[in-house]
């Protein structure tokens, strides 16, 4: 055979593959397809034209209310992204009356647009990719705060007034593409409010973030959130990436991370035939055993399992407070904290007694413990660094110094940050025992939070206006050396820096930091490992408290958080631990 004749057969084989692969066909359920007695809902129609999340757009929105659906009970609610997808009145008909989901009623959004003034000289904003694409909770509170409540003073044609469930176990979102990521975006935004997750060929790629999750996902506790996930061999491989191998790594990093999932691969390409045939079966799975609630698996992630204990949840310490910061914690376990506006010291004792201190704290901030038993802050209010004993009276060890955090070394020798905003360099300041004072370095922008290590041999610098935490090697003479970026911190998608704030160390090692995310768990060679959500979202410091230092109490805004782990506070009041050594 000579090699045009072999080219030519070559190229009518690899023709009539992809003719093959185009030409996909996939069997409907039964419930896809309109039966017979079975009572259909009523679809309508709507336009939102005043959201404040995204001002200026416009879209239209569909409701579907079923049959069977009662004013006097709050409906189930799913919501899809693209407008309505899949059949899916027909779907929610057949599963409903087959008792195969529970009522629901289906809201289709419409991504949003900002018309042109003259749309015959210029093009609208279409508005899709920065909704759907993008990471953060700006979609998800669009739903919550204005589609749904806006859905709620609809009525269905016989008068029904609408209201809908706000448990999240009772709320679906779903969509395909850049829908899909949209929908799994809210849920892991908002996973008290979204529960259950339908994604067929998603985006999860390097348009605006999409490809971070799989890695996330790996690294973050596990969320109770239920997903079915749908892609296809033939699916997008262009410039953001490749959609195919992007969704076989989520069902990977699902998986490793305990989620309750669900998948089903084929060989089509980007488009909805494999979705509009597995749809119905979707729906069955994501609400099965509905009411009982979506539960949170358990992770391989070796660092989540050796911190945290299972079913051990957040609790509130206290709240009301305008700005709560400086957690540190003395050699009875017992835990204080700073509330920076309103110049008040709190404790908290082992037993969980929580008190005021009767004293003016001269809006302290940083607070750390010494081996001689006192307590010293960084008084902003006087810029001084104070130490109280335990009688509380005080004692001025410092002046001058704007100090934001600090740590008081076994040897007695007192490290302070000193940051002057975000974009001028800050000052570190080592204040030895007999009260000399030296700035050790300069040049972190906004040095915020400072810890020892365990052997106290090194410090750990937070630098809020970045993604960094930096460390430095301790002389014998207490100053610094071999400064050096450490940790590289995750951040929010709408944030430019981690703000990283407060940091502490757990005797095997591990650097805890609170940042924009909660808190976030280091190595010792620097790689965040694990993070650890808060109720509040933003961590502004941490502590180790309790009788065995196995609580961590955790400052955010306006309220303490405290939470039992399986791990034990590095307390720089002890004598100098030396951690195993690092994997590498």
């Amino acid at each position: 055979m000579n090699k045009l004749l072999l080219f030519i057969l070559i190229f009518i084989l690899q023709s009539d593959i992809f003719s093959q692969i185009n030409e996909l066909k996939y069997q409907l359920d039964s419930a896809s397809i309109e039966q017979a007695g079975v009572p259909k809902g009523e679809i309508l129609k709507f336009t939102f034209e005043h959201s404040k999340i995204f001002p200026g757009t416009g879209r239209e929105y569909w409701v579907y209310i079923p049959v069977q659906y009662q004013s006097e009970k709050p409906a189930c609610v799913y919501i899809n992204q693209d407008g309505i997808q899949w059949k899916t009145p027909t779907v929610f008909d057949n599963l409903i009356y087959r008792n195969e989901m529970p009522v629901t009623i289906g809201v289709f959004v419409m991504p949003g647009r900002v018309l042109a003034a003259n749309s015959t000289s210029a093009n609208d904003r279409f508005n899709r990719s920065f909704e759907y694409d993008g990471l953060g909770d700006a979609y998800a509170r669009f739903i919550l705060e204005e589609i749904l409540p806006e859905v709620e003073k609809q009525k269905s044609t016989d008068g029904r007034e609408i209201h809908l469930s706000k448990s999240g176990n009772d709320r679906a979102i779903g969509g395909s593409s850049s829908g899909a990521v949209c929908a799994f975006t809210a849920a892991w935004e908002r996973p008290k409010d979204f529960t259950r997750v339908f994604s067929a060929i998603g985006t999860y790629v390097g348009l605006r973030g999409g490809d971070r999750y799989s890695t996330l996902i790996r690294k973050y506790e596990p969320k109770p959130i239920r997903i079915f996930l749908q892609d296809g061999t033939n699916d997008l491989n262009i410039y953001a990436g490749d959609w195919w191998k992007a969704n076989e790594t989520m069902e990977r990093a699902l998986s490793f991370a305990g989620y309750e999932l669900n998948h089903v691969w084929g060989a089509d390409g980007h488009n909805g035939n494999q979705g509009a045939s597995i749809f119905p079966a979707a729906m069955r799975w994501l609400w099965k055993d509905w009411p009982k609630p979506v539960t949170t698996g358990i992770t391989k992630n070796q660092y989540l399992s050796d911190i945290l204990i299972p079913g051990q949840d957040w609790e509130l310490v206290g709240e009301g407070y305008t700005f709560t910061e400086g957690t540190a914690t003395n050699a009875s376990g017992t835990v204080f904290f700073q509330d920076i506006p309103n110049s008040k010291t709190y404790k908290i004792t082992p037993d969980g007694k929580l008190t005021t201190l009767p004293l003016d704290a001269k809006r302290a901030s940083g607070t750390a413990f010494g081996p001689d038993g006192k307590r010293y802050v960084a008084a902003g209010g006087t810029k001084q660094i104070l130490s109280y004993d335990a009688n509380e009276h005080e004692k001025i060890i410092a002046n001058s110094i704007d100090g934001n955090d600090l740590v008081v070394a076994k040897n007695g020798n007192v490290y302070v940050t000193s940051p002057d905003g975000i974009e001028k360099p800050s000052k570190l300041f080592l204040i030895r025992p007999n009260g000399e004072k030296v700035v050790v370095d300069e040049g972190i922008k906004y040095a915020n939070g400072i810890a020892l290590t365990p052997d106290q041999t090194q410090l750990y610098v937070t630098e809020s206006a970045s993604k960094w935490v930096w460390i430095y090697s301790i002389n014998s003479d207490g100053t610094l050396a071999n400064k050096q970026r450490f940790g590289w911190l995750h951040l929010p998608d709408e944030a430019e820096n981690a703000w990283s704030d407060g940091i502490k160390c757990d005797t095997a090692g591990r650097v805890y930091v609170a940042s924009r995310l909660g808190i976030q768990v280091l190595d010792q060679l620097g790689r965040v490992n694990a993070i650890i959500p808060i109720p509040g979202g933003q961590a502004s410091n941490c502590c180790f408290g309790g009788s065995d230092f196995n609580i961590i109490y955790v400052s955010s805004r306006d309220k303490v958080y405290r939470r039992k782990l399986k791990v034990r506070g590095a307390n720089p009041f002890e004598a100098p631990n030396k951690p195993k050594a690092p994997n590498l």
